[in-house]
């Protein structure tokens, strides 16, 4: 009867230990939410839970589309530029008197269309992701300086840049509009990746990609839609943050890279591909923007913040590849 009781506890114990490793992500935000409310009681009001959601937002939308590339085994370091690039056209459309749908659409169609040739380099021209979107970055950065002529692109105060400013910074049932932008991004994301054969072809890629091939899947294909989505969804976080400031920006995006991988590693996807879901990843870019909100709640130095931060993806980089 002893032994049987020990047996029982080994197996609680177990059960225990593997539900926090499968959810380490989610018991990881519960902690950080329940130590930075102990210290600071302002921190759970619901004007500074809407605040954190809306600066969330962006970071959370670019690693949607992130999550689909590093499912792959992939990478995309130009998503901030794509951002920039779309944001000022955007901007320029605006300023010019143009439609704000069709100023929307036309950015998100860059969008579209940088992280198309994205994937072709990547897939046709067998680069490595690492350096085919770092050569993207720099060749966006640039563009953007030189078509914002390195000054940013203001939107005025009339009623077009009013209307437009709602998406940023406007409300719905007192809900910050990005955020619901947000939620409806993962809901899409979530369905396309469990419910499709692209979701599933996706997962396969970055599980093995010699046995997708020999399976009989078009792996380029594969590579060049995951690669669109980013550069579409990187298009929207334009859209965006350009509405939130009411120009847009020639530095817009830098290091949002580094943010949305982080967001996706702190989420549970594996770099090396083929393991993860969406819904960690929303869970790491609420990590990254409560740990953020929290030390400026705190009155903690940016120079700080940098290096918390860094420790922070360090770790979780870590624990992944221990997981793995």
């Amino acid at each position: 009867m002893s032994s049987q009781c020990i047996q029982n506890t080994k197996d609680s114990k177990l059960d225990i230990k593997n539900i926090l490793i499968k959810y380490k992500s989610l018991v990881g935000l519960l902690l950080l939410v329940g130590i930075v409310s102990i210290l600071s009681p302002s921190f759970l009001s619901t004007k500074n839970i809407f605040n954190i959601l809306r600066q969330t937002s962006v970071n959370a939308i670019i690693a949607a589309g992130m999550t689909f590339v590093i499912l792959t085994g992939g990478i995309d370091l130009s998503v901030g530029s794509i951002l920039a690039i779309s944001g000022a056209i955007c901007a320029s459309l605006l300023v010019s008197g143009q439609n704000i749908v069709i100023a929307i659409v036309i950015s998100i169609l860059i969008g579209a269309v940088v992280g198309f040739l994205n994937g072709f380099v990547i897939s046709k021209g067998k680069l490595q992701p690492f350096i085919a979107t770092l050569a993207t970055m720099t060749i966006l950065r640039g563009l953007t300086l030189v078509f914002t002529d390195g000054k940013p692109i203001t939107l005025g105060s009339g009623d077009l840049a009013i209307n437009f400013g709602k998406i940023g910074g406007g409300e719905i049932f007192s809900i910050p509009t990005p955020a619901i932008i947000m939620i409806v991004v993962f809901l899409v994301c979530a369905y396309i990746l469990n419910s499709t054969k692209m979701g599933r072809y996706t997962y396969a890629l970055g599980s093995n990609e010699e046995a997708t091939k020999l399976s009989g899947l078009n792996t380029d294909k594969i590579k060049i839609w995951v690669y669109t989505i980013s550069g579409i969804l990187s298009a929207l976080a334009g859209v965006i943050i350009t509405s939130r400031l009411y120009s847009a920006q020639p530095t817009a995006g830098t290091g949002y890279e580094l943010d949305a991988i982080a967001a996706v590693v702190l989420g549970g996807t594996s770099l090396t591909g083929g393991k993860g879901k969406i819904t960690g990843t929303i869970i790491g870019a609420l990590i990254i923007g409560v740990l953020s909100n929290a030390l400026n709640i705190l009155d903690v130095s940016s120079y700080y913040q940098m290096m918390v931060k860094g420790v922070v993806i360090l770790i979780a980089v870590l624990l992944d590849r221990r997981s793995n």
